[in-house]
């Protein structure tokens, strides 16, 4: 999370997603003004999880597209711009998850 405040992320929020679903622990969801800060949060996120040694499994989307997935195992880090946030609407997809943190 705070790779992505580096980057100035917007409405940074953790879902803690272990008890409805298997496939991850945790979503971490975050906005950006524009395509080319989509791309600073997920590269930023990408350099500090290499200096640590852990490799993004899987980047998903583009920053053109409004929405980019970056799947690290146990947890699943979604970038959106506002628009694309806010027609997935994720946060109430994932309504009976557990709220961890939330950074407006």
């Amino acid at each position: 999370m705070e790779a992505a405040l580096d980057k100035q992320a917007a409405d940074i929020l953790m879902l803690d997603i272990r008890q409805v679903t298997s496939f991850a622990d945790y979503f971490v969801i975050c906005s950006a003004e524009s395509d080319r800060q989509i791309d600073a949060i997920c590269d930023e996120i990408d350099g500090v999880l290499s200096k640590e040694g852990i490799n993004i499994y899987r980047r998903e989307g583009s920053a053109d597209s409004g929405w980019v997935l970056l799947d690290l195992g146990s947890v699943i880090v979604h970038v959106f711009n506002q628009t694309t946030r806010q027609y997935y609407d994720l946060e109430q997809l994932w309504e009976k998850a557990t709220p961890v943190i939330r950074i407006q």
